[in-house]
């Protein structure tokens, strides 16, 4: 893809970093410079930029097809490789073994790899606060224990020529199309392959038995008969799970979290962004919402290291509290922890395990999220204090056509993180 406007916004999804913030003060905590000395040095580099990851409505539905390579959140995924889709376990809950849901993905080629010339990580989860409270244990184990996660990323990525998509760049304009058509995909969410169909239709596609049963008893047992009546063949049944993600999904389930696209900023720009467009004008949230609830977090937590890593993390994020993720693949960066209970040490990141090559920071996802999809606040509603992607460090070509990455998941809950 050559450079244009969509290009100058991926090259910005580069560069983040955690700066100490030194002596400010948030609700009344000081933060002491000598006090975060050992908090695993996260703030003795250099500065790099930081981009951030904010949420708008999408304005054309076209623009979070595949053949746009969009950086979406909520929905269904824009599969980069539309026909080699994960299946089987890897598509589902280590925990409870139902399908995962689609969080979001973010496009990130890497220009200086012809390998990854077009390079997309998509993040899934269990919709169950309870696989995720479990999954805090699982996330410990080190290699040749197999943790079971609730919580999966898996990074794609295709050279310039490749059978999916031309080689001229895009034109952004509702015009483009992908080359060839993609998998048939599950009839209710819309998310993983079909690989089952419906016996009485023969039309209808479902990527396990309890969608199929789910949309049954919801919708398909009224379409189903008319389906079989229809003379329409199976490619081109507008009613038809087999559609592909070239194209308009729909999908029977109404549980999928709202679709919307991201938007990235360079974090040093944000400031002048931000005075310019008079604040938050064109807010889908309230910057006071989030204020509140961030600040009422702080409750949550046990003892001053924790309190004093939150406040650290407030004072970074408080110019721009819509943001929703944070990238960067820099040498050296380093995610910004909401506490200090609950991290990962080096040798609790694992190795690719395509390669058995060290695997980076790349990008977060912070909690305002869960605001934009619409989660209850009740105590077993799925809630983190952020999630954070490690990816092969080299970006590793390996014979599947989605490799799995690494996720940590970090809770307010210090109980909850320690194993």
């Amino acid at each position: 893809m050559e450079s244009g406007t969509k290009d100058d916004s991926i090259e910005k999804f580069r560069g983040f970093h955690i700066d100490d913030d030194g002596d400010d003060e948030v609700q009344e905590i000081i933060v002491d410079e000598d006090d975060d000395e050992d908090d695993e040095d996260d703030d003795e580099d250099e500065q790099q930029p930081v981009t951030l990851g904010f949420l708008e409505e999408k304005e054309y539905d076209w623009s979070l097809l595949r053949q746009s390579f969009p950086s979406k959140a909520g929905g269904v995924p824009a599969w980069l490789d539309p026909v080699n889709l994960p299946s089987g376990r890897s598509s589902a809950c280590d925990i409870c073994g139902e399908p995962l849901q689609f969080v979001l993905q973010v496009y990130a080629p890497i220009s200086e790899k012809e390998s990854a010339f077009h390079r997309t990580l998509f993040v899934f989860m269990c919709q169950s606060m309870t696989c995720l409270l479990r999954d805090q244990h699982e996330q410990w184990k080190r290699y040749p224990e197999k943790a079971s996660r609730s919580v999966k990323v898996f990074c794609c990525q295709l050279p310039h020529l490749n059978p999916f998509y031309p080689s001229a760049p895009p034109r952004y304009d509702g015009t483009d199309k992908p080359s060839g058509t993609g998998a048939k995909l599950c009839n209710w969410c819309g998310t993983w392959k079909g690989d089952k169909v419906c016996s009485s239709c023969r039309k209808v596609h479902y990527c396990s038995q309890k969608h199929q049963v789910t949309d049954w008893r919801l919708a398909h047992r009224i379409d189903c008969q008319r389906l079989s009546l229809s003379s329409q063949s199976s490619d081109s049944c507008s009613s038809n799970g087999g559609t592909t993600s070239s194209e308009i999904q729909k999908v029977a389930s109404n549980t999928l979290w709202p679709e919307y696209e991201i938007r990235n900023v360079d974090e040093s720009e944000y400031d002048t962004e931000m005075m310019e467009d008079n604040g938050h004008a064109s807010s889908l949230i309230t910057s006071n919402r989030v204020d509140d609830t961030m600040n009422s977090l702080l409750q949550k937590f046990e003892g001053d290291s924790d309190k004093k890593s939150w406040a650290s993390f407030q004072q970074r994020i408080v110019k721009a509290p819509e943001q929703v993720v944070r990238y960067c693949r820099d040498a050296g960066a380093k995610p910004l922890w909401p506490m200090s209970s609950g991290r990962p040490s080096q040798a609790d990141i694992p190795k690719c395990r395509y390669c058995n090559g060290a695997m980076i920071f790349e990008f977060q996802i912070l909690p305002q999220l869960l605001y934009y999809f619409n989660v209850k606040n009740d105590a077993d509603s799925l809630d983190w204090a952020t999630i954070v992607v490690y990816t092969c460090e080299s970006s590793c070509e390996a014979s599947v056509a989605y490799k799995e990455e690494f996720a940590w998941v970090q809770l307010y809950s210090p109980s909850a993180s320690v194993p």
